[in-house]
């Protein structure tokens, strides 16, 4: 019985995971439409749940107002020569909440922004090998410096996640 009972806290705990809020004194602080402004290039990597890394990538993103938002033309280059491009409409909220839309996405994102961190949450329509899958997505994106900003993203389906996907940011304008 006390086993049962220790494994259901442990897994509400994991569940739980953290708020963003606990960041908000974190310095750099993140200012979303400032960052993705212009062009910036990403790195990441699709592991799966046990570790292993199944796909590589290179994304260009430009950013730019559009119309009260802010749009995000993301050109997704993967290691295996296929291609996909993907565009979000970003429209900030209240409170330093983020709302986002794109076609592969269903329904809205939501995010929110405290001191240096973004966490965003969304559900993706995946295509993997001739289907195509709603991945539920968690990132937690944070902002090293001026022109630096990594993510880590939680893929789950059902519940269950079935991999983590990492990304490094880095805005071309602070090339050396």
């Amino acid at each position: 019985m006390k086993k049962t009972i220790l494994s259901a806290a442990l897994l509400l705990t994991a569940c739980a995971g953290h708020d963003v809020q606990h960041y908000a004194p974190a310095q750099p602080k993140l200012d979303v439409a400032a960052f993705f402004s212009g062009t910036t290039d990403a790195w990441g990597m699709f592991q799966k749940r046990g570790g292993e890394v199944v796909k590589r990538f290179h994304v260009t993103i430009e950013g730019k107002a559009d119309n009260g938002a802010l749009q995000l033309d993301e050109h997704f280059r993967y290691d295996d020569g296929s291609t996909q491009r993907r565009v979000w409409r970003l429209v900030a909220q209240p409170g330093g909440r983020w709302q986002g839309t794109a076609a592969d996405v269903v329904g809205p994102a939501h995010g929110e922004v405290a001191g240096n961190a973004l966490r965003w949450q969304y559900t993706l329509l995946l295509p993997v090998d001739g289907s195509t899958y709603e991945m539920k997505f968690d990132d937690w994106m944070f902002l090293i410096d001026e022109c630096t900003m990594i993510n880590r993203a939680s893929m789950r389906k059902f519940g269950i996640e079935l991999g983590q996907v990492t990304l490094m940011f880095r805005k071309r304008s602070c090339a050396h």
